[in-house]
């Protein structure tokens, strides 16, 4: 992860140059620090480190719906000559976000929150807004005058705003950038909603989308309390306004009223997403109940109970509930020679003393404790089929470590391949769209939903009627299976 922050650092200086251009939606005069073309180029660039980070949905119909409409809205933009990319990203996160150069994005998870191609249209136009009005370039060139050195992903990617991320990002300069600004959003949220009207939608559509995005924070902040645990931070889009946001109701009614049948297509829209995946893909491993199971590699590790489990592409990984240690799972590459050689590789030779090789769960493995970064490391490398897998448990002290060594070691130990029942539960859920029968209540659907004892409030979450709502007979119902 470094090395690749670094090479994006070095290959944006190489790209600056000082130019005081004009703003291509305001016609006023920005202080940015690259041409156009640039901006593009590193686009291009980080696009390819993006698609690698959360990697590509596989559905060609679904992928070419949302290009279908992103492409609609950016030929009414401001910039509608840039070559726009819309893509959507297997991650169940909540989220879409854009880089310089028309590189627009939207998680998987979503869309399992929208109900209509207008909300939809809300989300892509608001990217597109960020895009037209070069508010990445102009975070750049901000960045660059006052020698910040936050990498270009750090910057534009909320999804890489994590712990991992955060420390990397920590090691170029210690600086770290959240967002775009209350200020750049609204403007987003206004060239938006223009372009929402230009192209026959509902303008309110946006309004809608931070409704159920709000819904949402919410729901967590209520679970937080249920959890004894903090509520999330959100840093997505929309992330910046308030409940009751005034200043975006104007924005958004700046662009006038819908024009007479405007373009909503609920029907189009839920056509396309039925049998999207919910939360966690196959392809990068199911949780369940704190335990991980990856079918492709067919492996499977037991978590602490308790422990805050997170799945990434690249990693899945479990944090304390006191927050001052971790485990965590990731690819160590080909199962070549032995595991101590391996462990010996990825350590860079600083194995602790008690460097051992074993099995595990019949599996070969080797196993040390050692010291990264001043603080006590657990780490374990194993072989399973033509892999290597690092399992590693870090604390920040000392103290902490002698707590939570058992079930560290615990997890180390779990580490097996995949049984049969094993299989079975990691099946994918999957989103479902149905006519609500008569008479039905979320409570009778949660009833056979997997989604367990928070259920209720899923299924009203996903269809827009968070907290209280219930469905009408025959209207479309998004459920999970």
């Amino acid at each position: 992860m470094r090395s690749r922050l670094l090479s994006i650092i070095a290959a944006a200086a190489s790209l600056l140059l000082t130019d005081c251009a004009q703003n291509p939606v305001s016609g006023n005069p920005n202080f940015v620090t690259m041409s156009e073309s640039q901006e593009v180029q590193i686009g291009r660039q980080e696009d390819v480190n993006v698609r690698q980070q959360y990697g590509v949905y596989d559905d060609k119909v679904l992928q070419q719906y949302v290009d279908m409409v992103g492409q609609r809205l950016a030929r009414e933009s401001h910039r509608p000559g840039l070559q726009y990319s819309f893509t959507v990203v297997d991650s169940p996160e909540i989220n879409a976000f854009a880089l310089p150069g028309g590189y627009i994005y939207i998680t998987r998870g979503i869309m399992s929150y929208l109900n209509s191609e207008a909300e939809l249209a809300g989300v892509l136009g608001h990217e597109i807004g960020h895009v037209t009005a070069r508010h990445g370039v102009q975070q750049m060139s901000a960045a660059t005058a006052t020698g910040v050195g936050a990498a270009l992903l750090g910057i534009f990617v909320p999804g890489l705003r994590n712990a991992t991320g955060d420390n990397a990002i920590n090691l170029l300069g210690n600086v770290f950038l959240s967002g775009y600004g209350r200020d750049h959003e609204l403007e987003a949220d206004r060239l938006g909603a223009q372009y929402l009207a230009r192209t026959g939608y509902d303008p309110q559509a946006m309004i809608k989308v931070v409704g159920v995005l709000k819904d949402q924070e919410l729901f967590d902040a209520e679970m937080a309390k249920a959890e004894g645990r903090q509520p999330r931070a959100y840093h997505g889009v929309f992330a910046s306004h308030p409940d009751a946001d005034t200043r975006l109701q104007q924005v958004v009614a700046e662009a006038g009223a819908p024009a007479p049948g405007a373009r909503r297509n609920q029907e189009e829209f839920l056509r396309v997403i039925d049998k999207l995946v919910f939360a966690d893909s196959p392809e990068q491993g199911i949780v369940r109940n704190g335990n991980f199971y990856h079918v492709d590699f067919g492996l499977a590790l037991n978590f602490p109970r308790d422990w805050k489990v997170k799945n990434q592409p690249s990693n899945v990984a479990a944090a304390s509930p006191a927050k001052d240690a971790i485990v965590d799972l990731r690819g160590a590459g080909p199962a070549q020679g032995t595991p101590l050689d391996v462990l010996r590789k990825v350590l860079r030779g600083n194995l602790g003393t008690d460097a051992t090789q074993r099995t595990i769960n019949g599996l070969q493995a080797a196993v040390t404790t050692t010291t990264m970064q001043g603080k006590p490391t657990r780490v374990a490398i194993v072989f399973l089929g033509k892999s290597a897998f690092l399992i590693g448990g870090q604390a920040l002290n000392a103290q902490a470590m002698q707590r939570v060594l058992p079930e560290m070691n615990a997890a180390i130990n779990s580490f097996h391949a995949m049984t049969e029942e094993e299989y079975k539960l990691a099946r994918p859920l999957t989103l479902r769209v149905i006519n609500a029968p008569k008479d039905t209540r979320f409570a009778d659907l949660a009833r056979t939903s997997p989604l367990g004892k928070n259920a209720v409030s899923y299924l009203r979450l996903i269809n827009g009627m968070y907290p209280s709502g219930e469905p009408l007979p025959g209207q479309p119902l998004k459920v999970i299976e």
